[in-house]
This record gives C-alpha cells, structure tokens and sequence, in this order.
C-alpha cells in the first residue's frame, strides 16, 4: 500500500498536533521505548509520523506507540518468519524514493532482532541508512548495574542448549570486559547457575522489565544470584544481565610470550598485539616490546 502524497503526516505531542515533514528517502532506523512509552524523542515521532511506511516486527506491539500518538503511518510486518520474502520489497519502495521506518518491538533495531539483514541489503544496493538513536536496553541495564562501564562486550542471548550454553561462557571467561547478556524468565536460573559455575563469584546484576512499572535491579555476586533465583524460581519480564569483569591477574611473562608466538603465526604484528593486550590485560607497550623482541630472536635464528 503507498501512501496517498495528499495525506496529513502529524503526530500528538501533550495534547498538541504537530505537523510531520516527510523525511529524507531511504531507511531510517528508529529506536521506540523498551518499555515506557514517554521515551520516544521527537525527532523519532516525527520520522515515524512522515514516512511512508513502517516496517515492524509486530503490527500489534508499534500500534500501541503509533496510537499513543495519533500516528497515521501505514504498518508492514517485518520479522524473522517472513524477512525472506519482505526484503525485495521493501527495497522496491526504497528505489521508489520511499522514506521508510524501520522499528523493533522494543530498544534499537539490529539489536537482537531481524533488522540486520534488510540494512545490510538496503547498503549494499546503495540506499542510505539513517539511524534514529534512543532506547536501548543493554545500555540501560549497564548504567543502572553499578559496575565498569569503560570496557564492555555484549553477547545477545547465551545458547538455550546446556552444553553449548557452557561452551559460550567459557569462551567468554578471559575477556578483560563487563559483560552484557540477554536472557529470558524461564532460562536464568539455568543460565545464572551455569555462569556461577564457570565465571566464580563476580559481581553482576540481574535488569529486569526496565522503564517499566516493575522495574528491578537485583545486584550481587552471581552464586549469590543464582542461589536466589533457584529459590525464588524463573522471574517474568525481559531481563538483561550485567557482569563485571574478571579480577586483574598480571600475566606471568611466558604466559605473554606463548600469547603472542600464537598471535604472530596468524596475524600481523598491530593485529597480534592488539588481541595480546586484550587478553592478558598487560600495557599495549609492555606488550609491542616483547613482540618486537620475540620478532627479532626469530630473525636472528
């Protein structure tokens, strides 16, 4: 369906309405509220309210936001099930000169959800992106968590599979970073156990149904969350988990130099660096000197 060129764009604002200009043609990839709906900012109503169409995950759940603000905009689903057949359309209105939205049930497109796949095709066929920056859950778990915000690595969702589930935790054990995780009610007890288990007692925080009228933020150290939630049972809710990284341990210096001989044989001498340093958590300096000494007992021999 195209929208008539003829139609009001607008949207309410405090009982306002505002007039919507129709945005520049492309993909404009808008954040929605992850929970509250008064998180939305202007400049994503008014993207929403003046494109020509919205792409969404569920009609149902972008029609409580585009109701709450008297937004006329057309919706089309867009989602795992039916992304295959949807794609070539969608960029069929984007060679149009179509300004379409693309939004999430929730948060920031892309993030753990189908979007991916349709920027990644709208870019490579020349369409412009534009992003619509505002809520997203991971960074509001890990502001409201209480732990190291300098470095952090996000994970999406762990493997719903015990072993593999296992699997990925240990080969995130190592890494000098707070780690973010998705997680759903039925599964974090299992989860929190295991990463008890592999991780041992780091601090962390269970996040959940942020923004919302049940907001929690459960901190301590993960057997004690593990423990708590094995009583208690599997909690309702979308729920983010918040680790913090493992203790410094300084890496003894052959620990460095088996690092980096492993890095050297795959990689160039930055790139081999760059991953040693991240592991060991050893100054990048302190690090660069002993590839370069390693380098040149290989050159000498």
């Amino acid at each position: 369906m195209t929208r008539d060129p003829d139609r009001p764009r607008s949207y309410t604002l405090a009982g306002s309405r505002q007039f919507a200009a129709r945005p520049a043609p492309g993909l404009h990839v808008v954040a929605t509220p992850i929970g509250n709906l008064s998180d939305i900012s202007v400049r994503a109503l008014e993207t929403l309210a003046g494109a020509d169409v919205i792409a969404c995950e569920d009609t149902r759940m972008t029609h409580r936001l585009t109701d709450r603000y008297g937004i006329e905009t057309a919706l089309i689903p867009y989602h795992d099930h039916n992304g295959a057949s949807m794609r070539p359309k969608i960029l069929a209105r984007l060679a149009a000169g179509e300004a379409v939205a693309l939004v999430s049930d929730a948060g920031t497109p892309l993030i753990s959800d189908p979007g991916y796949k349709l920027v990644v095709e709208a870019a490579e066929a020349g369409f412009k992106i534009h992003p619509i920056p505002g809520p997203s859950a991971l960074l509001a778990a890990l502001v409201a968590a209480g732990l190291p915000t300098d470095r952090f690595l996000f994970d999406g969702f762990l493997p719903p599979k015990d072993g593999q589930r296992r699997n990925r935790i240990t080969e995130l054990k190592p890494f000098p970073a707070t780690l973010v995780l998705y997680e759903t009610g039925p599964r974090l007890p299992e989860s929190l156990a295991d990463l008890a288990d592999i991780l041992g007692p780091r601090p962390a925080a269970v996040c959940r149904e942020l923004t919302k009228a049940f907001e929690e933020v459960r901190r301590g150290d993960l057997s004690a969350l593990a423990a708590h939630y094995a009583e208690a049972g599997a909690p309702k809710g979308e729920i983010v988990l918040v680790i913090g990284p493992p203790a410094e341990e300084a890496a003894e210096d052959d620990d460095v130099d088996a690092a980096l001989t492993r890095a050297l044989a795959d990689h160039s001498l930055k790139d081999a660096v760059a991953a040693v340093t991240a592991l060991t958590g050893r100054p990048k300096r302190e690090v660069y000197a002993r590839a370069l000494a390693l380098t040149r007992t290989d050159a000498d021999g």
